[in-house]
């Protein structure tokens, strides 16, 4: 028995040793601070216990880490020791009364009451009000030299302002990155594919530590002071609170949530009330720090051997925690969008049980490197939803994440606009998931105008499962509307009535109907003006669109995909049964243009002459503009910079033209 203790106990000291290094010497924590807080405990309790297995080498007995060796390293005069912590206001009056037998005071002690900062502890060194050294906590006796960096950090003065500031004064404080500025970072970063940070705390570190103090400078820090170290030549007042407020009366940043409390009361009112407020803060606390106010009462209660007697934290419910992630399922939205949701083993995170997490879409999955079976960070601050923030390389048998390529409720094509993030259902008549959005779509007054079919209606229809799809309109009867909510008979007639008005309409309106993704009205029209009839747009390929004005390439690439659907097409031979019509459009008289018939494909920077310009000119002189180069493209006008374009033209044998040469001929008609 006594020998698997001990074993225990090893075993703890090493798994905590692994998880300090990679939190305070590579600042990537690779456990939650929540999971890390349970083996500290349950490794100082085993300790307790089991008296003589005791270590100085111990965790408990440790405070951070070991200076990175790329640092010169700073001694410091007085130690920067840790905090022991209190969960619950159990805990914290076990706290108030072991100081109480301690100093035999039963009276109710006064404590000065300070956010705990989540970011990197520093001591700034003043000498005659001039900074002059600044370095991490480290291991509390040897820290990093990081004073270069530091001075980069826009509210740490340089100088001191002010009367009676010491000779030497030892500012102590956190470093942290607001949480705004952690948000625009991180965004930042993983838009130009680099990598970001898990949380702010790992922001500012991972920002201070660095080598080159420009690149530190780029960071967006900051500081709030919580004590003083050394003091020499100078008086302060005897109060924890009184001497933040002369830190600031000297220029030092403090934060604006340090209050006094008396008693244990008033402490745990202090402890609820923050804890109330920690969504609206702009930067990261993990709980609520209690110090004994009394400077004299401090010195006298003194110190263990990594943390002083005379404070505490209160740790607020945990905001990161982790789980497995056992599967991943692929949500549909209302406008198609595929989103992959994270399944978890239950975790108790931000004060609520999560077992689903939102992945977004197949980017971040890649980038967060995520398998099923992988144990992963889950973040819940506030009442923001429950996010992945960080996968745990394990042990755990791990399968790769497969991003559909059809759609999981109406199995329709999945599309992907290269350079795009999200993903999206091609089923938008039929697919199930976005059927109220394609019906309100179908029915407005811009597509069919179909008075009184709002969006309650529609919700309704759709509830009751009286339509599944905008042609199920067209079947819809007096009887079956008299008992939905606020329809009465008159309003059920005048609703049919309407529904059978809209079947005389335009080929564009109804083109627009079908809620093809970035046709609209102008498109719309431009697609019925060029083809004349719905076969005709349906047949077209892509070549064929890009021949119409405002259709590029993304929208050409919608619209067949679009038509290409089995499901699409089934609800539009629906609709054209239900009678729905329109007048023959009449092909436009074309006049004599020089340039009718021919097909330009613009590529490249123009020098002297304006894109849009050109191609309105082209217009105007009866040439068909197009995005791509295909082989019934005439010519290619190429500029500075041409790429792929240019070189498929060459391929194909196309006359290509300069800017020169465009405008001479441009200049002969």
């Amino acid at each position: 028995m006594t020998e698997s203790i001990l074993k225990k106990i090893i075993a703890l000291r090493q798994q905590i040793q692994a998880h300090n290094h990679a939190y305070y010497t590579l600042d990537e924590p690779s456990i939650t601070d929540a999971e890390y807080d349970r083996l500290i405990r349950s490794l100082r309790a085993l300790e307790k216990q089991h008296p003589e297995y005791a270590s100085p080498d111990s965790p408990t007995q440790s405070v951070g880490g070991p200076v990175l060796a790329a640092f010169s390293k700073i001694e410091h005069e007085m130690a920067m020791l840790s905090l022991d912590n209190v969960f619950s206001a159990d805990e914290l009056n076990e706290f108030i009364q072991r100081i109480q037998n301690r100093l035999k005071n039963t009276q109710e002690l006064t404590f000065c009451v300070e956010p705990k900062l989540d970011g990197l502890a520093i001591s700034l060194l003043y000498e005659h009000g001039k900074l002059i050294r600044a370095a991490t906590r480290g291991d509390g006796s040897i820290g990093e030299d990081v004073t270069h960096n530091v001075k980069t950090i826009k509210n740490i003065p340089h100088t001191l302002q002010g009367d009676a500031i010491p000779v030497r004064l030892e500012v102590r404080g956190e470093v942290i990155m607001p949480i705004a500025a952690f948000h625009a970072f991180n965004h930042q970063a993983l838009s130009n594919d680099s990598k970001g940070f898990v949380n702010p705390r790992n922001a500012a570190a991972g920002s201070l530590r660095q080598l080159d103090s420009n690149i530190t400078a780029q960071r967006p820090l900051a500081f709030y002071s919580y004590g003083i170290g050394i003091v020499e030549g100078g008086m302060l007042t005897d109060s924890q609170f009184q001497r933040l407020q002369q830190l600031k009366d000297w220029g030092l940043p403090l934060t604006d949530e340090v209050i006094l409390a008396q008693g244990p009361e008033q402490c745990i009112a202090a402890y609820t009330q923050l804890l109330e407020k920690r969504a609206q803060l702009d930067y990261e606390i993990d709980g609520i720090v209690y110090k004994i106010d009394d400077i004299a009462l401090q010195e006298q209660l003194g110190f263990v051997a990594r943390a002083p007697r005379w404070a505490t934290a209160h740790k607020f419910p945990a905001q990161e925690e982790q789980t497995q992630l056992l599967d991943v399922e692929f949500q549909v939205g209302r406008t198609g969008a595929i989103t992959p949701v994270a399944i978890l083993d239950p975790v108790f995170v931000g004060g609520v049980t999560v077992s689903r997490a939102s992945l977004h879409n197949a980017d971040e999955i890649q980038r967060l490197q995520l398998k099923i079976g992988n144990t992963v960070i889950i973040r819940r601050a506030a009442d923001v939803i429950p996010q992945i923030v960080k996968a745990i390389p394990g042990s755990q048998s791990q399968t790769e994440i497969i991003f559909p390529t059809t759609c999981p409720v109406c199995n329709s094509e999945i599309e992907r606009i290269e350079g795009e993030a999200i993903a999206r259902c091609t089923g938008g008549l039929y697919c199930a998931a976005q059927r109220k959005q394609a019906i309100k779509y179908f029915a407005s007054r811009k597509a069919m105008n179909i008075e009184g079919l709002g969006d309650k209606v529609v919700e309704q229809l759709v509830d009751e499962q009286l339509i599944n799809n905008p042609a199920d309109l067209f079947n819809l009867t007096v009887e079956q509307l008299i008992p939905l909510e606020r329809i009465g008979t008159k309003k059920a007639d005048n609703l049919i009535n309407a529904i059978i008005q809209c079947k005389q309409t335009t080929l564009a309106k109804f083109i627009l109907a079908l809620g093809i993704r970035e046709v609209g009205d102008a498109t719309a029209k431009n697609l019925a003006e060029y083809f004349l009839t719905l076969d005709g747009i349906q047949k077209a390929t892509n070549e064929d669109l890009e021949l119409v004005d405002d259709v590029g390439e993304i929208v050409a690439r919608h619209i067949v995909t679009f038509f290409r659907q089995n499901h699409n097409q089934e609800v539009i031979t629906a609709l054209l049964a239900s009678d729905i019509h329109w007048p023959e459009i009449q092909p436009k008289e074309q006049q004599a243009l020089p340039l009718a018939g021919k097909i330009f494909v613009l590529t490249g920077a123009l020098a002297h002459t304006d894109r849009n310009a050109a191609k309105q000119t082209l217009q105007a002189l009866g040439a068909k503009v197009s995005g791509s180069v295909s082989k019934n493209t005439d010519y290619v006008v190429a500029g500075a910079a041409a790429g792929s374009k240019l070189s498929k033209a060459q391929d194909l044998g196309i006359a290509v033209l300069t800017e020169d040469e465009l405008v001479t001929l441009l200049a002969s008609f």
